[in-house]
């Protein structure tokens, strides 16, 4: 039986095209079991008026199909249109059933990077995540070192945060959260024992020079690196934009209509930008245009087209759509393959009629659809490799389910953002290890002498806590959720003893680095701790050891505790500006 007879010409050659063969499934351009005549004059690739026309010797409904605008569509998504091109995608389409590209599957489970996992906090960090079953790599300068230290089994890269070239982008996949243990070294000027012993027992009981790299470069220049190699893998609070208008910026992607005419249909849509049609009198996204059901269609959509290289959403939970709504429901397409026509997770949302709302479709309701079939063994979605994004206005669900909302006529729908967004309770990505007295080298009438030595010393010392402060800024302004302990003098003693918690930067006293190792690890997961900023010591003074009764251990702390009790904004800054607060 003759499907389907093609006649293209052009001035260089014509051809005719006669589909033979059994009756192929509903598929993209199958005409319902029409005959169809389709002539396709072209001059030149360059699609205008008087190029092309289309002529269907078949009556398909009250109206008319629509080929120039069937092929303006392959031209905005495929390219240039060419006898062989069309040849080719026709014999695809036509005859195939299911997606050509196989999806990517899911990476690994998310990882726990430990920046600085050789130094006394860093290897209890890691300790900890270990024996808490959560995957962890390290990064560190030294491999021998690490893998004597950590085991010939850690998942280690080597590299140095001072040094941008080193940190390779392939060192962060699968990475969701950091803790940043790395810190300048400050040793005796005298030396230390083969045991360092003196190191053990803090800063206090020895004269102090700086050894390696400069604060400078540890604390702020290997910051900003740290913070640049890990943004995209950790996510941003307030999400990635990916369309619209944002602090006068605007992040555009190419819109174009796909709509029914490519089954045979009549429906026609647009996606244009109203300068002043957002809630605020900005400029906004609008979908829009007339749905119709002649010629067995119902349904219109816009799309993008293909990103030049794929949005990697991994860090995010979903997508957030600020829209106006109209009452109707609405699909969003996302495709992970740069196929036209393929495999697409695929979820429907509704709205509120006139009324401007934030839709958040979650990654996990996100539905594998071909050709508005559920596929049942299609690989997960993978946020890390999204290719485009489509809106859809249809009569249809998927698997046969009618849209309950369809109606047919004119719609519109404003559409004033697309961005990828964290899901609440939102924990910190980014735990960093600092120091107690950063604010306070210059803050205005401290007495320096009852300061502890790196307050005292700051200068001789290379700006150390400048530097460290500089570079807490830094991960302030990022826009990573994060949490920055400041420990006061650290020490070798066991975890175990009761804590006290400030903000503001005014206390002194130490700390067990177990104890912090621990405190930083709870931290990833509580809501708590997000973008807080904190000093944390122990209720024993300096002048007692603390020990454990290694028979009767004390229960594990719950850091919520102290962690509920914190609050956004305070970092002891405050103080360089005002009457000093008592130390």
């Amino acid at each position: 039986m003759e499907l389907c007879s093609t006649t293209l010409s052009s001035p260089a050659s014509t051809f005719v095209l006669n589909f033979q063969g059994p009756k192929l499934p509903k598929p993209f351009l199958q005409i319902y079991g029409r005959q169809k005549t389709l002539v396709y004059e072209q001059t030149s690739t360059r699609l205008s008026s008087g190029t092309c026309r289309a002529t269907i010797s078949a009556e398909a409904g009250k109206q008319g199909w629509d080929f120039g605008r069937f092929i303006k569509t392959l031209y905005f998504f495929n390219g240039p249109p060419s006898p062989a091109k069309f040849f080719d995608f026709l014999v695809e389409k036509l005859s195939s059933p299911s997606p050509s590209e196989p999806v990517s599957s899911m990476g690994t489970s998310d990882i726990v990077l430990v920046a600085g996992a050789t130094g006394g906090v860093g290897r209890r960090v890691v300790d900890v995540l270990r024996k808490k079953g959560i995957p962890v790599r390290v990064l560190v300068r030294n491999e021998e070192k690490a893998r004597r230290m950590l085991g010939s089994d850690v998942d280690l890269v080597v590299g140095d945060i001072t040094k941008d070239s080193t940190l390779v982008p392939e060192y962060f996949k699968g990475v969701k959260k950091v803790v940043n243990a790395v810190s300048v070294i400050v040793g005796p000027k005298e030396g230390d024992t083969p045991d360092r012993a003196k190191y053990s027992q803090g800063i206090k009981f020895f004269e102090p020079e700086i050894k390696g790299d400069s604060p400078e470069k540890v604390e702020y220049i290997g910051m900003k690196n740290l913070i640049k190699a890990v943004k995209d893998n950790l996510g941003l609070r307030r999400g990635k934009l990916l369309f619209g208008f944002e602090d006068n910026n605007y992040r555009q992607l190419s819109f174009g209509a796909l709509d029914d005419v490519v089954m045979g249909g009549v429906s026609e849509s647009t996606f244009l930008i109203d300068p002043s049609g957002n809630e605020n009198g900005g400029p906004t996204g609008v979908f829009k245009g007339v749905v119709s059901t002649a010629n067995n269609g119902g349904f219109t959509s816009t799309r993008t087209k293909n990103f030049s290289k794929p949005e990697d959403l991994s860090a995010y939970d979903g997508l957030e759509f600020r829209l106006k709504g109209d009452g109707r429901r609405y699909k969003v397409i996302v495709r992970t393959s740069s196929d036209w026509d393929a495999l697409g997770y695929t979820a429907g949302f509704d709205t509120e009629k006139g009324k401007w709302q934030s839709i958040q479709v979650p990654f996990s309701s996100l539905r594998p659809i071909f050709r508005a079939k559920t596929v049942s063994d299609a690989p997960p979605f993978d946020p890390s490799i999204v290719m485009s994004l489509q809106l859809m206005f249809s009569k249809f669900e998927y698997d046969g389910k009618l849209n309950g909302t369809f109606v047919e006529g004119p719609f519109e729908l404003p559409v004033s953002s697309i961005r990828a967004y964290i899901k609440d309770p939102i924990t910190p990505r980014f735990v960093h290890v600092g120091s107690a007295g950063v604010t306070r080298p210059e803050r205005p009438g401290l007495d320096l002498s009852k300061q502890p030595p790196a307050v005292r010393l700051n200068k001789e010392l290379g700006s150390i806590l400048t530097f460290k402060l500089k570079g807490e800024d830094l991960i302030r302004e990022s826009g990573i959720p994060y949490a920055i302990v400041r420990p006061c003098a650290l020490t070798e003693e066991p975890a175990g003893a009761d804590l006290i918690f400030e903000q503001g930067d005014n206390i002194t006293g130490k700390i067990s680095r177990e104890e912090i190792a621990r405190l930083c690890v709870a931290a990833l997961e509580s809501p708590y701790a997000c973008d807080k900023t904190f000093e944390v010591k122990s209720v024993v003074p300096f002048s007692e050891p603390f020990t454990l009764d290694p028979a009767n251990p004390p229960p594990e702390k719950d850091y919520n505790v102290y962690f509920k009790d914190l609050k956004e904004g305070i970092t002891g800054k405050e103080a360089l500006q005002q009457n000093p607060v008592p130390v």
